[in-house]
């Protein structure tokens, strides 16, 4: 029995990145995006696996990301996408990361670290086509700064990229619009600078239209198996890598009116007896899920009934049940013929899978096979 764990599938990860890496073209890379701690499947071991499942390159959005990975991987590029303050550009430069840049200001303090470090820093020039984000919009700027880089002794033009803010929304027309745009500024980069990498698509794009792969695809969620459209991963040929389970602590019987958690929000219509599961919301089953999700056990659904709280929630095992105290308990995961994805808790919460995974705290270990 545990109280809580987070089981990760290693083989899933690399099964997935194969999977995307069939789909990319001759010549395109496979960059995995392991930021928060790997969409909380462990950055570190789904990092290796995704290497051995073909991804080429890796990428964080942090400085402390960066400080982990770059040190883990020393000898596969790594990109930092997110903003940097003047101190966290050492610690990614430190740890060998390639950075972004989008404005001019951004170019001396850069080539100033680069220089006291005596390296020179690989730029990724972002253009905002239309996430309206981090990104210069104006091509006229994007190329001047990829020209001061390529200049620089102290700065070297890595890539040119942009982000999509509808991928995953296959009736939106403005994914189309954005890859219109980017096709535009990275050709205009690519034909004085032919050796950088112009980099657009992330997992949705990748599965949505070969027109957006470009050099290389930083693909996230699809890498552990988490379909980017909101449906099922299977879909798409995905494979989970993660599953979240607990176990039966208490089975308690309930008279009509017999009430479980805070705020007495359910109260047994009948006799039923409930099962107590020790893991909540401290644990990242979010509070919205009261009254509004299931619980595996023994291969059958329970309704999660009353108030999710910080270390506990409740399920209703029905009047009659042969459920005992230490009998596994599945949240996210399969057990006999039933499954609950993380998209079904995502869709109850009117949230993404992403925030379903990302979610799930550091007090629930991780634990992984192949």
């Amino acid at each position: 029995m545990t109280r809580a764990i987070a089981r990760i599938d290693l083989g899933a990860v690399q099964r997935n990145c194969l999977r995307l890496n069939a789909e990319l073209g001759d010549g395109v890379e496979l960059c995995a995006v392991v930021k928060a701690d790997g969409y909380g499947h462990g950055a570190d071991d789904c990092a290796s696996a995704a290497l051995n499942g073909g991804a080429t390159r890796l990428a964080v959005a942090t400085a402390t990301e960066a400080e982990r990975i770059g040190h883990g991987f020393p000898h596969i590029p790594l990109l930092t996408m997110g903003a940097l303050t003047p101190e966290e550009l050492d610690t990614a430069l430190s740890a060998g990361s390639e950075v972004t840049v989008w404005r001019q200001g951004f170019l001396q303090p850069l080539a100033d670290r680069a220089r006291a470090q005596g390296r020179v820093a690989r730029v990724h020039v972002k253009y905002d086509s239309g996430m309206g984000r981090l990104g210069n919009p104006d091509p006229t700027e994007v190329m001047a700064l990829a020209r001061a880089c390529a200049e620089s002794s102290e700065l070297e033009l890595a890539g040119i990229w942009t982000h999509f803010a509808t991928a995953d929304e296959p009736e939106s027309p403005f994914f189309d619009e954005q890859i219109d745009r980017f096709e535009v500024v990275a050709g205009a980069v690519k034909s004085k600078f032919p050796d950088v990498k112009a980099h657009a698509a992330n997992s949705a794009a990748v599965l949505r239209d070969r027109r957006s792969h470009f050099d290389m695809a930083r693909c996230g969620v699809a890498v552990y198996g988490l379909d980017p459209f909101q449906r099922d991963p299977a879909d798409h040929g995905l494979s989970p890598a993660l599953s979240l389970r607990s176990y039966v602590a208490d089975v308690k019987r309930f008279e009509t009116g017999n009430s479980a958690g805070y705020g007495r929000t359910w109260q047994a219509a009948a006799g039923t007896c409930v099962g107590v599961l020790p893991l909540g919301y401290g644990d990242g089953v979010r509070r919205g899920l009261s009254n509004n999700a299931e619980v595996l056990v023994r291969g059958r659904r329970h309704p999660l009934v009353g108030t999710v709280s910080m270390d506990n929630v409740t399920i209703d095992l029905g009047p009659e049940t042969d459920v005992e105290p230490g009998d596994e308990a599945v949240l996210i995961g399969t057990q006999g013929d039933e499954t609950i994805l993380a998209e079904d808790l995502a869709a109850r919460l009117g949230t993404i899978n992403y925030e379903v995974t990302c979610g799930i705290s550091a007090r629930v270990p991780r634990v992984v096979f192949e």
